[in-house]
């Protein structure tokens, strides 16, 4: 989760200066405080994938409940106002490639030792 929150909020953010969608997509009544940083790509929702991604290979059910999980925070991202839905859709290709570099990263550190 770290390496995805790393990779989202501390590379690509800076990168992509994007706008949070427009007040008036929202209702009134659910807009809450939102964030002043880029709107791509996001990092609740890399979080939540990358979690997803390292528990489904270890334990395949709860790594399926933890991607409904995953798709529900994407979705709240959208529904609140504070995400395009292109913005989740990357968070989300972040967070699994994140889990799937930590998963491979002692194979690869193991390749280039020698």
């Amino acid at each position: 989760m770290a390496t995805a929150q790393g990779l989202s909020n501390a590379v690509v953010k800076p990168l992509y200066r994007r706008r949070r969608p427009p007040q008036e997509w929202v209702p009134p009544e659910e807009l809450q405080e939102r964030p002043d940083s880029s709107s791509f790509p996001s990092g609740h929702t890399a979080a939540a994938f990358a979690f997803a991604g390292a528990v489904a290979p270890v334990w395949p059910a709860a790594g399926a409940a933890c991607g409904v999980s995953a798709v529900l925070v994407a979705a709240e991202r959208v529904h609140s106002g504070a995400h395009f839905p292109s913005d989740v859709a990357a968070g989300g290709v972040i967070g699994l490639a994140a889990a799937a570099l930590i998963r491979g990263a002692p194979h690869l550190l193991r390749r280039c030792a020698f």
